[in-house]
């Protein structure tokens, strides 16, 4: 019988709703604000995890680089806590990283709508014949 999920895959999301919590309720610093965990990545063997972030304000390359900042310097107090509510035995090496996925998704989509609204003006005139 094969699993469906191997078990760092387990581990990753599991990791990602505990970090998703810390962030929430225990890290106070002003230069993260409002951050969401996108996704968790880790490695086979669970000692390191690339944690990517979004954050909820505007996408002001000074600002992101503040947040991520932020989050690099709490790491450590971040990867205490969620030792403590995992029972792993080794607590991955967490480095954060801005998921760029989010705002490229909607440059896409602000594109295609464009095209579209382009392309229903051109054949507008055509149709009321």
């Amino acid at each position: 019988m094969s699993r469906e999920f191997k078990r760092s895959d387990r581990v990753a999301q599991e990791l990602q709703k505990e970090i998703a919590v810390i962030l929430q309720r225990e890290v106070k610093d002003p230069r993260i604000g409002m951050v969401t965990v996108s996704d968790v990545e880790l490695s086979r063997d669970l000692a390191y995890a690339k944690v990517f972030v979004t954050f909820l304000f505007d996408n002001d390359p000074e600002a992101i680089k503040q947040g991520l900042l932020g989050l690099e310097k709490a790491s450590p107090y971040i990867r205490t806590l969620v030792g403590k509510a995992m029972r792993l035995r080794i607590v991955p090496e967490l480095r954060f990283f801005y998921d760029e996925s989010l705002v490229e998704g909607m440059r896409m989509s602000n594109l295609v709508s464009n095209v579209i609204r382009d392309d229903q003006a051109r054949h507008k005139p055509e149709n009321d014949n």
